[in-house]
This record gives structure tokens, C-alpha cells and sequence, in this order.
């Protein structure tokens, strides 16, 4: 059987070192892996700012779908973890302004910390390809 998975690579050091896909294309669906506000450089971009790091990390995943061949008009579902719950408002408002008309599946959990000190927001994403014909 033939490995019908698209890899989509960020270029990170971490994929290989870890075992992971920025994102990952399996016929018309498109998972995009947690993702957080860091740039090429590896630093973290809208540090303290719960809305700054969400609007970067939504821009990262629109570049990964984009890779893939979907949009985020294609997206169907997200997951935003986030290390303080109170700072839902401005994660939900960076939030909208990707997909107000999109409106997919969400859900929003507090966890005691993320991967690297200063991350506030982790984010991932899956799509389902709209049918064209």
C-alpha cells in the first residue's frame, strides 16, 4: 500500500528530533500540529500578549493549510491550550478573526504549562479539504 500522507515541514529542528509534521495532508484531510508564536529564530513573537501570540500562531497554520492545498475556510476543527484560562477573550478575539464565518469545532483547556517559558498559547487544527466538484 502506497503512503498517501503529505508531509508539510516547517524546517524545525524538532520534526526529525521529535517525530513529527507541521502538518500532515491524508487524502482530503489536513491536521495541523500544535503550534505555538515562535519565528524562524526560534523566539517567542508577542511575548505576554495572549492576543499577539495567537494572531502569529493562526498566521503559521494558514501558511501549513496553505502548503497542504486547503485554507482555513476548510478548517473544521481547533484546539487552543492556553496556561491561563482568563486570557480566553483575547485568544477568542484573535480567534474570530479567522473564522467568524468559518466557526469550527473548538475547545479551549488550561494547562499548567507549555513546552518553552513565555508560550501563553499552543493551537492545532484540522481541515477537511472542500469537495470542488
Amino acid at each position: 500500500m502506497q503512503d498517501r500522507r503529505q508531509r508539510i515541514s516547517s524546517g524545525s529542528v524538532w520534526e526529525e528530533r521529535v517525530g513529527y509534521s507541521r502538518a500532515l495532508r491524508v487524502g482530503e484531510w489536513v491536521f495541523v500540529s500544535g503550534t505555538t508564536a515562535t519565528d524562524a529564530d526560534g523566539e517567542i513573537i508577542g511575548a505576554g500578549d495572549p492576543y499577539a501570540q495567537s494572531v502569529a500562531i493562526l498566521e503559521k497554520i494558514e501558511r501549513a493549510l496553505l502548503e497542504a492545498g486547503a485554507t482555513m475556510a476548510d478548517v473544521v476543527r481547533t484546539r487552543i491550550y492556553v496556561t491561563n484560562a482568563d486570557d480566553w477573550e483575547a485568544i477568542g478575539k484573535a480567534h474570530a478573526r479567522f473564522f467568524a464565518a468559518v466557526r469550527p469545532a473548538n475547545t479551549l483547556v488550561e494547562v499548567s504549562r507549555l513546552v518553552g517559558s513565555g508560550y501563553l498559547v499552543e493551537i492545532d487544527a484540522d481541515a477537511l479539504i472542500a469537495d470542488t466538484r
